[in-house]
């Protein structure tokens, strides 16, 4: 296969291999760099816009799917995976949550949404990061303006007026492809980020998190809780066939002292935080550990360049907001440029660019800006802030506008909707403005 020949998924029954044979410039409209959840989504989202897509993922194709995770979904980011057409296939292997619980850690007065709340058919989503790669690479294979170097590497970028130059290593060859846009989906550490000299905000937490698999006795009933402790929040997300996935957060000596302890006294801790309403806990996967930091980068674009997802931001994992505000992302850029093609415009331009920008940055600092202050509000025992953050759970539970006004900014359903997600998921979906 040669450069100008580019491998694209409609001709491949396997695994795509990224090999070449000659030394030719391959050229392409937009190259995305970074082939996980978020660069995937911004792929399948130009699928009809006219425009060449290139993706260059470092990993072999097989390995990017398959990592033990899970993620909570919005309602925004379902509605935008409809948009693709890929819901009907996503939707029966998620879990639908029918109630999302808060609490202030032993406190006996609870915060529950409801789909009622929004008059839609469920508050949230839980999705395993396989089911949501295998139907984004699925798509990609049957999209001709794709095409996807997997176990690629980065070598060099060169900025030159109308276009970037990319050196793309694939294992003993190197070779150039041009582009009329590069985005960084590459994430938090993003290289194209630091090499164009993009400076970053934030900070990082005195917290660090654990995620793990657990298989409980009794049936999660399609139920979420996010108990706030003084060391940090805990959460349980419900996943399919009864198995939860935890996100607990806690400083980081006490998080390392955690994960150091034998099974049983993990477990033990594991349950007094966990609580007692799913009965006796089995572990299913390893516990993994990660440091937990709120980054908001100075800018999003520069001239040929566009930063999405954790490239862009980084926030708390309270709350489930980080992989959806780089779906959001995803889609918001494909629209920016999608328009800027039907006009004729240079679709690497700051002043195109500027427009998705302008868009994602602000709603995006309040996402972030929320999810600090929930972390904040509830890891603190000051007496004050106790009163206060008590008293706020219950006229979220009380005052209905309140309530519909958290999950309309938790469900991604209170900035601007790109035109993708306008179409409901079923006829419940439809929710109150």
């Amino acid at each position: 296969m040669t450069l100008d020949q580019p491998m694209t998924f409609s001709s491949l029954a396997a695994e795509p291999q990224g090999s070449t044979t000659e030394h030719k410039p391959l050229t392409t409209d937009v190259a995305i760099v970074g082939g996980g959840i978020v660069g995937l989504t911004l792929a399948c989202a130009l699928q009809d816009s006219g425009l060449s897509v290139t993706v260059i993922e470092a990993q072999t194709w097989a390995a990017a799917a398959n990592r033990q995770r899970a993620y909570a979904l919005s309602l925004l980011s379902g509605r935008i995976f409809a948009g693709l057409g890929l819901w009907e296939q996503i939707s029966p292997q998620i879990t639908h949550f029918q109630r999302v619980r808060l609490s202030d850690a032993d406190h006996p007065h609870t915060v529950d949404f409801l789909p009622t709340d929004l008059r839609t058919s469920a508050v949230y989503y839980a999705a395993e990061h396989t089911v949501l790669m295998q139907a984004l690479q699925q798509r990609v294979r049957q999209c001709r303006n794709l095409t996807v170097l997997c176990s690629a590497q980065l070598a060099a970028i060169r900025y030159q007026g109308d276009q970037v130059v990319l050196e793309v290593s694939d294992r003993d060859r190197t070779y150039q492809l041009t582009a009329k846009l590069l985005v960084a989906a590459d994430g938090a550490r993003s290289q194209i980020r630091q090499q164009a000299g993009i400076g970053t905000q934030g900070w990082k937490y005195w917290q660090s998190c654990i995620t793990a698999i657990l298989a409980p006795e009794k049936h999660h009933q399609n139920t979420a809780y996010e108990r706030f402790w003084p060391s940090g929040p805990f959460a349980i997300l419900p996943l399919a066939d009864g198995r939860c996935q935890i996100v607990w957060t806690a400083p980081h000596a006490e998080a390392h002292a955690m994960l150091a302890l034998p099974q049983p006294q993990f477990m033990a801790e594991l349950n007094r935080r966990y609580g007692t309403q799913m009965g006796r806990l089995e572990l299913v996967s390893e516990p993994l550990l990660f440091p937990v930091q709120l980054m908001q980068s100075q800018c999003y674009v520069k001239p040929r360049l566009a930063l999405v997802g954790d490239a862009a931001h980084c926030c708390h994992p309270v709350g489930g907001q980080g992989l959806n505000m780089g779906i959001r992302d995803a889609a918001a850029l494909a629209q920016v440029l999608q328009m800027a093609q039907r006009r004729g415009h240079d679709i690497g331009s700051l002043a195109v660019l500027k427009r998705y920008q302008r868009w994602r940055r602000l709603e995006n600092f309040v996402v972030l800006g929320f999810t600090d202050l929930l972390n904040r509000a509830f890891s603190t025992q000051w007496q004050p802030w106790v009163w206060l953050r008590r008293r706020g759970l219950w006229l979220l539970q009380h005052v209905r506008p309140m309530k519909q006004l958290a999950l309309r900014l938790m469900t991604g359903l209170l900035g601007q909707q790109p035109a993708i997600a306008r179409k409901p998921l079923g006829k419940d979906d439809t929710p109150i403005t």
